[in-house]
């Protein structure tokens, strides 16, 4: 009897777990329950990619993703809610592009090597030195969504697929506009204002620039602008900006203070202000 009465209330412990955690699912029952309430026109027609059907989300977000709730990113953003499984993104976004980002440098003579993906670090231990690699990815659709992601791993392949996770993770959509009093053309090819980003010694100022101007930045932060779908800028950058990851990391910064920035209506209009994807291709 004591045996059967432990059983029985750990079972309660665990169900008071799930009962806690609202975002996390158990079954697909759940997946079909939800589906039901919410939408079940949608749940009878579903159009969901081969390459999908096997997955089984673990989060309400997945589960509405999955079962075509919902269709756009920006139902999920705009709420401020964390995105736990990098499955969502490639539904909701399917025209991502990832670029892996050289923060490392290969091994020379006098410390002369090529630039690579992987950033090696070791650890002293009295077994002998363990070596340990990271590496950084960036995603985007050029058209308004961005994110960046950090993987580190003891091995190259499981650092170089956790750095494409997380930035799928942390992706998040930027303002654009042309706040250049040299162009003034009210197209999305620029930024509407002047921002600034720091991370630890390493800050940098993006400012709006004319149309045709380009990319006038680093070469690494001209992959995470072109995904981000920023045609024209000009930079300035101060500190020791030979450590990558802290200019990535303030680059990041600097294009999340655009969303949080206000405009007065006549002001978005005057630059052209647009949020996220353009209105275009949402009607596509």
């Amino acid at each position: 009897m004591k045996k059967k009465e432990i059983e029985e209330k750990e079972l309660e412990i665990e169900k008071k777990n799930l009962d806690d955690k609202e975002v996390e699912l158990t079954s697909e029952k759940d997946v079909l329950d939800i589906v039901e309430k919410e939408a079940p026109e949608k749940a009878k027609a579903k159009v969901i990619p081969a390459a999908f059907e096997s997955w089984k989300p673990k989060t309400t977000f997945g589960a509405k993703a999955k079962a075509g709730i919902i269709s756009d990113i920006d139902e999920i953003l705009d709420k401020g809610d964390p995105i736990m499984e990098a499955e969502i993104v490639d539904i909701l976004v399917p025209n991502l592009k990832n670029e892996l980002l050289l923060i490392g440098q290969s091994k020379g003579k006098f410390g002369g090597g090529a630039r690579r993906i992987f950033k090696q670090t070791q650890k002293k231990t009295p077994e002998g030195n363990k070596p340990s690699f990271s590496c950084a990815a960036a995603v985007g659709n050029e058209d308004g969504y961005v994110g960046i992601g950090f993987g580190k791993s003891k091995d190259t392949v499981p650092s170089r697929e956790k750095a494409i996770r997380k930035a799928k993770l942390n992706l998040f959509n930027i303002r654009r506009g042309c706040g250049s009093w040299e162009c003034n053309c009210k197209q999305p090819h620029s930024i509407p204002m002047q921002i600034e980003g720091k991370c630890g010694s390493v800050s940098i100022k993006l400012m709006p620039a004319p149309k045709g101007k380009g990319l006038c930045v680093e070469k690494e932060c001209q992959k995470i602008l072109k995904l981000a779908g920023i045609k024209d800028v000009w930079t300035k950058t101060s500190g020791q900006t030979r450590v990558k990851t802290n200019l990535l990391k303030a680059l990041v910064q600097a294009l999340k203070k655009l969303s949080q920035a206000k405009f007065t209506q006549a002001t978005a209009e005057k630059v052209g202000l647009v949020e996220g994807k353009l209105k275009e291709s949402k009607k596509e």
